[in-house]
């Protein structure tokens, strides 16, 4: 009996892979455990072993193709039976003999031949882009996919576009616009009453989002990591309202602090003291005191996680990952930056597995140095916020000393929160950037 390969889950709220490319060929034999295909998701690439040793008997999806978590990708035959199926399917029947023709029988007289109209399952043939969540709502809705337009990323099919209502005789392709009724006066309504919000949306981009290529371009084709990143981010912009606020902190005790035992910490550990374990912890403690934000929403609830476990966003050669500390608040300063580190270094080395990328419940984003003040990153769902670090600059702000104010040169980071205001209002989102700001500037941290 054959085994089937399916697509197992690669990560919290993954629910599709891009099959990249396949490590075998129907007919191969492979044994339990070997790889078998490279899949990418928005969050890990990772390799699927085989269930059992065997023959793959069928590839079921093609390179390139994306599929649900679940979905049969590939069947294996343990008995090793699939060549001869192979023989079997490859009988053609005899040609006719030599010399005689085969002709189709002509019309009766007076009747009118018309070719047969194009067969729907030739369409069906060529899958319809869409989300897991758009498949089964139309599936429940008893809705042909290929009726409607997506507004998806590549013309996918997203939820929001089963949620308009569509005339059961719309055509295929874009929508087109009737001419509005006009009054007596010859004057058109207005926009609202001349046609469906969705159909403004679909001529609005059909006029704007329109490039033509000009000379000199340079065409590059999203890879299927990339082209899952931007659904992911246009899903996550769609779901959760984002607001953002800013806070600028003086790091001047950080950095005393890290220059004091930086040497120290090096010689003893095997790696540098970044001042990113300390924007960590600072997090980790105030989001114990803000639990709103260390959250998530369920359809119509808010759940409040008791752990924390911290995203921490990695750049990669192929792109953005987001490895989780587990239990980040349990940790020391020195744990944090060990767990950073040997998470950082793998992720790089394509080291990860799928359970380290799955479960977080709030994400610190580090773009690194080089000339950035400070940015609003993209929540990383579930989750309803994310904190985002700017460059480190020396400013001149103004102190209180001995009871005057003076004009002083300090380090000066400014720290960016976007959160989701479906679940967080401006006071407990504000209270708990307020909070990671007294944190890093009291530097009281044991190093």
């Amino acid at each position: 009996m054959s085994v089937e390969v399916t697509l197992p889950e690669l990560g919290e709220s993954v629910v599709e892979g891009t099959i990249a490319k396949w490590l075998v060929k129907e007919g191969d034999r492979v044994e339990r455990d070997q790889p078998l295909v490279e899949v990418t998701t928005d969050k890990v690439d990772a390799e699927i072993p085989a269930p059992e040793g065997g023959v793959v008997e069928v590839i079921l999806a093609a390179e390139g193709e994306t599929v649900d978590v679940g979905t049969p990708i590939a069947r294996i035959d343990p008995a090793g039976n699939a060549a001869a199926g192979e023989q079997e399917s490859t009988v053609e029947p005899a040609p006719p003999e030599r010399g005689s023709t085969v002709e189709p029988a002509p019309p009766e007289r007076g009747s009118t031949v018309e070719p047969a109209p194009p067969e729907r399952e030739t369409e069906a043939q060529e899958p319809v882009r869409s989300t897991p969540v758009a498949r089964r709502m139309a599936e429940e809705a008893g809705i042909d996919l290929r009726d409607l337009r997506g507004s998806g990323v590549s013309g996918r099919i997203m939820k929001g576009d089963l949620a308009a209502p569509r005339p059961a005789s719309a055509p295929r392709g874009r929508p087109q616009l009737e001419e509005p009724a006009r009054s007596p006066q010859g004057e058109a309504p207005p926009p609202s009453a001349r046609q469906p919000a969705t159909q403004v949306f679909d001529e609005a981009r059909a006029r704007f989002g329109h490039y033509a290529l000009q000379e000199g371009d340079r065409v590059i084709p999203m890879s299927p990591l990339r082209r899952i990143v931007a659904e992911h981010m246009v899903y996550s912009k769609h779901t959760s309202p984002h607001v953002g606020t800013v806070a600028e902190v003086d790091l001047n005790r950080v950095v005393q602090l890290r220059a004091r035992h930086k040497k120290r910490f090096q010689e003893a550990n095997g790696f540098a003291l970044t001042y990113l374990p300390f924007i960590v912890a600072a997090t980790v403690r105030a989001l114990r005191e803000f639990p709103a934000l260390n959250a998530s929403v369920i359809e119509d609830a808010i759940v409040e996680k008791r752990d924390i476990h911290l995203g921490i966003a990695v750049q990669a050669d192929k792109g953005l990952v987001v490895p989780v500390v587990r239990n980040a608040d349990r940790l020391s300063l020195s744990g944090l930056a060990a767990a950073i580190d040997d998470l950082s270094l793998r992720a790089r080395n394509k080291r990860l597995s799928a359970d380290e990328l799955k479960g977080g419940s709030f994400t610190v984003s580090n773009p690194g140095r080089s000339g950035n003040l400070y940015g609003f990153a993209i929540i990383n769902q579930p989750q309803v916020g994310i904190l985002r670090m700017g460059e480190i600059v020396k400013r001149p702000v103004v102190r209180e000393i001995d009871g005057n104010d003076a004009i002083v040169v300090r380090p000066i980071m400014h720290l960016a929160l976007s959160y989701d205001h479906r679940a967080v209002d401006g006071a407990p989102a504000n209270g708990f950037l307020h909070r990671v700001r007294e944190l890093l500037e009291e530097g009281d941290f044991d190093v």
